[in-house]
């Protein structure tokens, strides 16, 4: 007779989808490897079953626009006050010369990371960017990512929230773009909480916009943060709206599992990580939750040390992986060598290919980028819709 934990594997590899009641009864016994070990073992399954040995990546260049920002979360290291010496806004001649020297080195991804509406906080910097002739942060990034697009990249924005019109201008310039849901529980927005003083992070506000990009047709990329005070109920739930997103508009092109490391210097300093068999656990689950179609991706340089636990558990992509500039989100952690990691993903019986900041499936369908993007990125991509080798690097392979 079948234990619990097998007759409800069984069923979520039968049916490529785990429903919230038996995705809560295993959640909470990972601890168990009589439930996780299993778990582990379908959840590769399955991955290889959608995407047979590929695990992909994307060579990119990470460009933090400005680390201004309107939010305080608890966990954050990136943002700065504008007093600080580590304040920086971008100018739009760095965004070239950095966009150049990326695409020399075989990067096709340009990462635009930037805090959210500093300019509501700030009046120094709504002066710097009147400057310029812009009135928001949102303006000057649009610039931003034409200049880095002339230049021969491929943008991705994560911006924080944007409006509909934003959105609908910046995808003249991206391929595609992001936002990490991070979290459905309003919970968090409460007094001592991750996001007491982070107005952006409204559960509400953030699912909104996951759904103007969906309307807009623009590839996205969403996630779920481990361990900013969430549980288990509303880890899963996160998990459950990615997907119900997706099925609504077909858009979402990766859920990133990131799990949040304490740093010294912020206020959530003393919280508690989830251990690597946790987050090894995490990625099985979201394998088994998010269905067939919504890649996920686990930033190698957060798990070091169990790449071969998070391919055993149903990863597809590593992500983002600079060989120009750090990860400025979390700058404590080195990205791995794509050449070491090409060896992690061969270690674990699979092969690792490069990408583009669009994966084949939304740059199959026209409906899903600017006529301008896509005659860029088409050039770019192989056949198959991976990336094609550039002059420099290691090349891509193709599947």
């Amino acid at each position: 007779m079948a234990s619990p934990a097998e007759s409800i594997l069984q069923t979520a590899r039968d049916s490529r989808r785990l429903e919230a009641e038996d995705a809560l009864w295993l959640a909470t016994r990972l601890g168990d490897d009589a439930v996780r070990r299993p778990l582990l073992e379908v959840a590769s399954e399955l991955k290889r079953e959608l995407r047979g040995d590929v695990v992909t990546v994307s060579r990119n260049v990470f460009i933090p626009l400005t680390n201004l920002c309107r939010d305080r979360c608890a966990y954050c290291t990136f943002a700065k006050q504008p007093d600080s010496p580590e304040a920086k806004t971008w100018a739009l001649d760095e965004v070239a010369s950095l966009s150049r020297a990326a695409a020399s080195m075989g990067c096709i991804e340009a990462l635009f990371c930037l805090g959210d509406k500093p300019e509501i906080a700030y009046q120094s910097h709504k002066k710097w960017l009147q400057a310029r002739g812009f009135e928001t942060t949102a303006e000057y990034l649009i610039e931003a990512c034409r200049v880095s697009f002339e230049a021969g990249m491929l943008p991705h924005t994560n911006a924080g929230i944007l409006s509909a019109d934003e959105m609908t201008a910046l995808r003249r310039f991206n391929v595609s773009m992001g936002l990490m849901l991070e979290s459905t529980s309003p919970r968090l927005r409460g007094k001592g909480m991750a996001h007491q003083y982070a107005p952006d992070k409204d559960p509400a506000v953030r699912i909104r916009m996951h759904e103007e990009a969906g309307e807009l047709a623009i590839p996205f990329t969403s996630g779920i943060l481990l361990g900013i005070g969430e549980n288990d109920e509303e880890r899963i739930d996160t998990l459950l709206t990615i997907r119900s997103l997706d099925d609504r508009f077909g858009h979402i092109q990766e859920a990133i599992i990131q799990p949040f490391h304490p740093k010294p210097g912020i206020r959530m300093r003393a919280a508690v990580a989830l251990t690597d068999a946790e987050v090894a656990g995490w990625v099985a689950l979201a394998r088994l939750i998010l269905g067939p179609d919504i890649e996920v991706q686990a930033p190698p340089n957060l798990a070091p040390e169990v790449l071969g636990e998070l391919l055993h558990g149903g990863v597809s992509d590593w992500g983002g992986v600079s060989p120009v500039t750090v990860d400025y989100i979390n700058p404590e952690a080195p990205w791995p060598a794509l050449d070491e990691l090409r060896g992690h993903t061969e270690a674990g019986g699979q092969r690792l290919v490069e990408r583009l900041p669009i994966y084949p499936r939304h740059l199959n369908d026209p409906r899903f980028t600017d006529p301008l993007v896509r005659e860029a990125a088409l050039r770019l991509a192989t056949e198959d819709g991976y990336a094609r080798p550039r002059s420099s690097g290691a090349p891509s392979e193709a599947a």
